[in-house]
């Protein structure tokens, strides 16, 4: 069964600004984010099962993406603007302990939220992207594989690039996978692309010498809650060491799956398979939870 994402979509407001989610179900928390180029439809799956099961879910477009806030400026997409609006998102539905699920640049951000916050979280699930600490994302084969990191990064030259000859390069790139369509009709968007493209900047450009100063965040670099680590061989971004390496930074227990016949995005293309190791691991908690 797959959720009907516009009937369960709300909008919550944060710092002034609105952001829409989907929000379905009853009971202990799921909070799960999505990454480039997504929006909360991507969960359209994850959502039905896991609200079937008895739990909360609540799936937000994040800045940039879908229908949320999409300033063209790079500074709101630098980290501590984003771990802000979760948190918020968060606090604006009275929600102090959640489980963390996170994709892409979502399971980045994940890593950070587990890491930085864990009195928030009970358990977290990363797809995909494994802790930016693993070893094995310090590797030549790595490195390749992630060229469009830098590619991303390129203000201007990107967006021709990827729009030119009716989003050939894009085409290329996503070699089809993912909510493929869906992808083209939102990054057509005026100023959608931009946007989805500074998580990118956000990330891996320093900030200009005019820069006022970031927030702070709390600064911890091993994690204290349970992980399971998911990662799927048909990735054509990501490979496996990245994912599995990452129990190099864990204090706590960690869980390595690894997903067969499945591309990038594993939880359209193996939903079944996806959902069964998320309850599983979910579950657990049924017995050691707060």
């Amino acid at each position: 069964m797959t959720t009907d994402i516009d009937k369960i979509t709300r909008s919550v407001e944060v710092n002034g600004e609105h952001f829409p989610m989907a929000d379905a179900g009853n009971g202990e928390v799921v909070l799960l984010l999505h990454g480039f180029p997504d929006s909360r439809f991507m969960w359209r799956h994850q959502i039905s099962a896991l609200s079937a099961a008895g739990y909360r879910v609540i799936a937000p477009d994040l800045r940039g993406f879908g229908d949320a806030p999409r300033p063209t400026e790079l500074r709101p997409y630098r980290r501590p603007f984003i771990i802000a609006d979760v948190l918020g998102i968060l606090d604006a539905l009275d929600v102090k302990h959640s489980h963390l699920v996170g994709h892409d640049w979502g399971a980045a951000v994940t890593w950070r939220l587990a890491g930085a916050y864990p009195e928030r979280f009970d358990r977290m699930i990363a797809l995909s992207v494994g802790a930016p600490a693993s070893p094995g994302w310090d590797t030549v084969e790595q490195r390749e594989k992630s060229w469009y990191f830098d590619f991303f990064c390129k203000a201007g030259i990107a967006e021709k690039a990827l729009q030119a000859n009716d989003w050939k390069l894009f085409r290329q790139w996503s070699r089809g996978q993912g909510d493929h369509e869906r992808h083209l009709r939102d990054l057509a968007r005026p100023g959608a692309l931009t946007a989805g493209l500074n998580w990118y900047r956000a990330a891996f450009l320093p900030p200009a010498p005019d820069e006022a100063p970031l927030p702070s965040l709390p600064s911890r670099d091993r994690i204290r809650i349970p992980v399971m680590g998911i990662w799927s061989d048909g990735d054509p971004f990501l490979l496996e060491p990245q994912m599995a390496q990452s129990s190099a930074v864990m204090e706590a227990s960690w869980r390595y799956e690894r997903i067969a016949q499945a591309g990038h995005w594993m939880m359209l293309d193996q939903p079944d398979a996806v959902n069964r190791l998320l309850l599983d691991f979910l579950r657990v908690n049924a017995s050691t939870s707060r």
